[in-house]
């Protein structure tokens, strides 16, 4: 297997088999004890690969009737580093598992949140490969 680009493995499918879209509801249920209090829905999306890095995005989608607030996104680097729902631990497990043994997840960062528009914030999150 050869990543050259990475999109021919880190296909929408695959994306969400390892982040499904109910995550965002187990992570609100678990930090405010009820799914309605949650802004945003989050995926994960595949960015590309620059040197030993593999580039992904969490992308927070305002739902309708809320209010994605910079207030509730700038915290999350640090939450979604630590917080068992979101599991970037089992994440790099997924990539080590699609990477086959010719690549090997050694570790993470998650990135600052970047507002792109009002109903969009992105979160950078990048995996380094050995």
């Amino acid at each position: 297997m050869t990543l050259i680009d990475g999109s021919g493995i880190f296909t929408r499918e695959r994306l969400d088999e390892m982040f499904p879209s109910d995550r965002a509801d187990n992570f609100f249920e678990a930090l405010y004890g009820d799914v309605s209090e949650g802004a945003y829905d989050i995926t994960l999306e595949f960015k590309g690969i620059e040197k030993n890095q593999l580039l992904f995005e969490f992308h927070l989608k305002q739902r309708p009737g809320k209010c994605l607030a910079c207030n509730l996104t700038y915290g999350l680097p640090t939450v979604f580093e630590r917080h068992p729902v979101i599991n970037i631990k089992g994440l790099a497990k997924s990539i080590d598992t699609l990477l086959d043994g010719e690549f090997s997840c050694t570790g993470w960062h998650v990135g600052t949140t970047r507002e792109k528009n009002r109903q969009l914030h992105v979160l950078p999150i990048s995996f380094t490969i050995a």
